[in-house]
Parts: structure tokens; C-alpha cells; sequence
């Protein structure tokens, strides 16, 4: 005891002083979140990424959430007894499909997100990218040969209305349905593409992948082999060892894609590890692998 203050006290006062130059650095910067996985459907997990985010905003730094629904969508699927069916990690979208993933992802998904974040004293907004033409998209050609159905990839991304909500104080957050101005169709949007590209239009500071598993490991089956940070030069070396593949791939080039558009870093990080938003963002060590853009 020291004066009458715990020890316990004290080394929560010098990490909180621990993080004061992360939270210097980002402060007013924009980072994009796209949160989805297990981190989702995971009550702790859910309540630990809020409170990060919640956290995030309180102390100035500007939180944008883009999010998926997968498990949702696929319950509402078999309650009316269909199979979801995916290729390459998109899912086929008929027209009965469309319909349930327009009401999951802008209406329950979204709305359950932002009901948490202000139960813990944040102060979100729900949109979906047909809100204010937020997201417009066209249709995704053939993947493999196969028609995907009702599956877009973006064209534009209208960054005002969230800069609006970044401005007031809001946390927005983003289901990833957007619009074809042309016909009035709606289309399924991959979340994590669509988070890349909205981190990109908004310059941000950094893009955050939530996923289950730690990042980028050299060897699978080692959680040892973790690849703290990796640059362009690392992942072509990976792809071609066949270390970044499968579902892993889609997720790196969306990384790619932002660092390469102008975002400083993307982080893929473990969601299934509680705060791990914190500890990717206030502490020297990290948590995840970060993707930075280094010239090749």
C-alpha cells in the first residue's frame, strides 16, 4: 500500500499512461471497422468489441463500423427451410435470398449493433449503403463461371453522409446492401470489400478486419508463427509458398487494396480475443498482423 492506494490501482493508472501516445496519434483520425465473425454471435465478445469502440470514440478518435450478418442470414435461411449456398467465400443470392439479406442486415443486424453501442453510453447511427446512396454498386460478373445472383461490387462509395454523422460525434454503422441507381436493384455487398473501399474514400487512418483467427501465420497449424507485420513484398512472397490462401486470401487483398488507395495500415486481428481492438490500437506489442503499404 502506498498512501492508502493499492497496488493494483497504480498499475492500472500506468497503463492507462501507456496507451496516452496511441490515443495522441489517433486522435481525430478515422478508423474504419469491419466487425463480423464469431466476435458477433458471441455475447462476451460482443459486449468487449462494443465497449472498445465506445472506448475508441470517447477519447477522439473517430470510429466507422462496417458489418456482416453471415450467421443471421443463414437462420433466417433455414427457418424458412433454404441451404445457403457460397463460392469463393460470396454467397449466392437468388431473388428469396436478397430479400432475407436486405431485412437481416439493415434491420435486425444493424439495428441490434447500434442499440448496444448506445446502451454503453456511445452514441451510434445505423445506415445501410442504400441510405442516402451511400454505397451504389452493379452486378458481379460470373465468378468462376457461376452467376452469384444478386451480388454487387461497389462502383461508388458517398462519403458525406458518414462524415456528417463522424462530425456530430456519431458512430455510424454500416450494413453492406447497396443500390443500382439504374434499375432500383438491391445487392449484396461482401463486407469486408466494402469496408476497404469505404475506408479508402474516407482517407482513414486505418483499416481493422475482426476475424477468427490471430492473422497472418506463417505455418497454420503453428499460432506461434504469426506474422506481426507484413508489406506488399511479404504477401506476393506468401501467396506464392501458398501460406495466404483460401478463406485468408479474399481478406489480404482486401487490405491490399486499402493500403494500396491511400490507408496508412490495415490490421487483420483476432476477434475471438477479448479487447482485442484495444490492444491492436494503445500498445506497442499488437495483437494481429498489420499490412503496411512498403513499395515493391
Amino acid at each position: 500500500m502506498f498512501n492508502g492506494v493499492g497496488e493494483k490501482n497504480i498499475k492500472r493508472a500506468e497503463i492507462l499512461v501507456q496507451a496516452l501516445p496511441y490515443i495522441q496519434e489517433f486522435y481525430g483520425k478515422t478508423i474504419v471497422v469491419k466487425y463480423g465473425g464469431n466476435a458477433m454471435i458471441n455475447d462476451e465478445l460482443k459486449n468487449s468489441v462494443i465497449k472498445d469502440i465506445v472506448m475508441l470514440n470517447c477519447v477522439g478518435i473517430k470510429v466507422v463500423v462496417v458489418h456482416g450478418g453471415g450467421p443471421e442470414i443463414n437462420n433466417m435461411l433455414n427457418k424458412i427451410g433454404k441451404e445457403g449456398k457460397f463460392i469463393n467465400g460470396l454467397r449466392v443470392t437468388d431473388r428469396e435470398t436478397i430479400d432475407i439479406v436486405q431485412m437481416v442486415l439493415a434491420g435486425k443486424v444493424n439495428k441490434d449493433i447500434v442499440a448496444l453501442i448506445n446502451q454503453m453510453g456511445g452514441k451510434a447511427v445505423g445506415l445501410s449503403g442504400i441510405d442516402g446512396n451511400l454505397l451504389t454498386a452493379e452486378k458481379l460478373e460470373k465468378n468462376d463461371g457461376v452467376d452469384l445472383g444478386y451480388v454487387g461490387e461497389i462502383c461508388n462509395v458517398d462519403e458525406s453522409i458518414i462524415e456528417h454523422n463522424l462530425n456530430g460525434g456519431y458512430i455510424p454503422v454500416i450494413s453492406t446492401v447497396a443500390l443500382n441507381k439504374t434499375d432500383g436493384q438491391v445487392y449484396n455487398i461482401n463486407a469486408d470489400y466494402a469496408a476497404a473501399k469505404i475506408s479508402v474514400k474516407l482517407n482513414a487512418e486505418k483499416l481493422i478486419l475482426l476475424t477468427d483467427v490471430p492473422g497472418i501465420l506463417e505455418d497454420i497449424n503453428e499460432p506461434e508463427s504469426l506474422l506481426a507485420e507484413v508489406n506488399l513484398n511479404d504477401i506476393n512472397r506468401l501467396k506464392k509458398k501458398g501460406v495466404i490462401n483460401g478463406g485468408m486470401l479474399p481478406k489480404v487483398d482486401c487490405c491490399l487494396e486499402a493500403v494500396q488507395g491511400g490507408v496508412d495500415k490495415a490490421h487483420i486481428i483476432d476477434g475471438r480475443l477479448s479487447h482485442s481492438l484495444l490492444l491492436e490500437l494503445l500498445s506497442q506489442e499488437g495483437v494481429g498482423t498489420m499490412i503496411t503499404s512498403e513499395s515493391l
